[in-house]
């Protein structure tokens, strides 16, 4: 019939069509190794022996014009193939649904396994050598994919990136080589977890990772050194806020081994106030990423900083074992013990954990403790005193008398009490 295209011999298809898989196939393999590959693996390969490592270095100079140049062609290889295919089974099947069916199930199967599955992870279980086998190839492509987007950007220019855009561009590329790294089993969960830490920094604000106003350990700037010793020997700090009229007028900050200096050269602390060794504060505010806190903390040597809201209020203070923690998790101090049990020590007095449940404290007493603001037996002894507790600090409350036993953690949080029952003839007197 006139208009009719030739007929092609189906041996001819199916040879195009293995062809074209072929070329596929490896391609497939070419492109996970190159989405793999480390310079430290191929420094080893070429410490081998191996050769070529030239070539890959040159490869992964031109690592981002390679992946688009083999993307392209692997996947003209793939609808090449697929095409062949598809006029091979028209060939035998005279019914086109049936032709449709059978071509699709092919296709996709023989792309998806065949091209995909199989050669993607050998290209990532062993990326520098299958690199060496292709690097001539890859190169060809590379240059080929340079020249190709140099000659796209030329004819149609695009308005200049902003720094921003280059930073969460980089970072987005970063983000997949960390998300191909984290899928290898040559990692342990310790080290992917660091990974992901690493990147949670620039998305994470101070304000998640500081220390609360309310939290925050205090003194006043008219205060003594005599004083300060023992605030810093009680809290467990080592460096402290100086305020004066209010936690909003913050004077400076305190640093134990000044205090300790000044006591050293004088051998005498009398006449001598916090006001005479504090150090000017550093201000930050609440929105600063932490990745940009930690490096300007590193660059001006400052270990703690104080943390101002959008009103110019104290928030709050972060230091920089706050933005370490992001990055390890929590460091636990050498002394600090697992979480405490209840323990009856005698003479009715029961060592209990701060994060015990207040009526669960009152049971041990046959109390019944009700309280709408406060969950823990820590959270009663805090509202009590109006103010953080330290050890030794005690307090009489619902009929039970509580005294901060130990602090732990950086942080220096209470994590156990004492609790007694009062006597029945102080619980008249007892302000609740």
């Amino acid at each position: 019939m006139e208009g009719m295209i030739d007929p092609v011999p189906e041996w001819w298809l199916v040879v195009l069509a293995v062809l074209s898989l072929a070329v596929g196939a490896t391609l497939s393999a070419g492109e996970a190794a190159l989405q793999r590959v480390t310079r430290a693996a191929v420094a080893d390969l070429a410490a081998e022996g191996r050769g070529r490592a030239d070539a890959l270095g040159r490869l992964l100079d031109r690592r981002h014009d390679a992946l688009g140049a083999v993307a392209f062609v692997r996947v003209l290889a793939d609808m090449t193939a697929a095409v062949c295919l598809t006029l091979a089974v028209a060939d035998v099947l005279g019914v086109w649904w049936q032709v449709l069916l059978v071509a699709v199930a092919l296709t996709a199967f023989v792309v998806a396994i065949v091209v995909g599955v199989s050669p993607r992870r050998l290209g990532r279980r062993n990326p520098a050598r299958v690199l060496a086998a292709l690097a001539p190839v890859l190169n060809l492509l590379a240059v080929l994919g340079g020249a190709a987007a140099r000659l796209w950007r030329a004819v149609s220019p695009r308005p200049a990136r902003t720094a921003l855009e280059v930073r969460e561009e980089r970072e987005e590329d970063l983000r997949d080589m960390v998300h191909r790294v984290s899928e290898s089993e040559q990692i342990e969960d310790e080290e992917r977890e660091l990974l992901q830490s690493v990147f949670e920094l620039g998305r994470t604000l101070t304000r998640e990772v500081m220390v609360p106003r309310t939290d925050m350990v205090t003194i006043d700037v008219d205060e003594p050194l005599g004083r300060a010793i023992t605030l810093f020997t009680r809290s467990g700090y080592s460096r402290v806020p100086v305020v004066g009229e209010s936690t909003d007028d913050l004077r400076g900050i305190l640093y134990l081994k000044d205090v300790m200096r000044r006591v050293h050269r004088r051998n005498d602390t009398e006449g001598l106030t916090v006001a005479d060794v504090m150090r000017e504060p550093t201000f930050v505010p609440e929105t600063k990423l932490v990745d940009d806190l930690m490096r300007e903390m590193q660059a001006e040597s400052v270990h703690i900083a104080m943390v101002v809201d959008e009103y110019g209020g104290i928030a709050g203070l972060v230091t920089i074992e706050d933005l370490l923690e992001e990055l390890v998790g929590e460091m636990v101090d050498e002394h600090d013990r697992a979480e405490p049990e209840v323990e009856h020590l005698g003479d009715g007095t029961v060592r209990v954990p701060a994060r015990l449940p207040i009526d669960e404290l009152g049971d041990l007493f046959g109390l019944e403790i009700d309280d709408d603001d406060v969950d823990s037996a820590g959270g009663l002894l805090a509202k009590a005193l109006g103010k953080v507790p330290l050890p030794g600090a005690a307090v009489d409350v619902l009929g039970i008398h509580l005294v901060a036993e130990r602090a732990e953690g950086r942080r220096r949080r209470v994590s156990t009490l004492l609790a007694s029952r009062v006597p029945e003839d102080d619980e008249t007197q007892e302000q609740p």
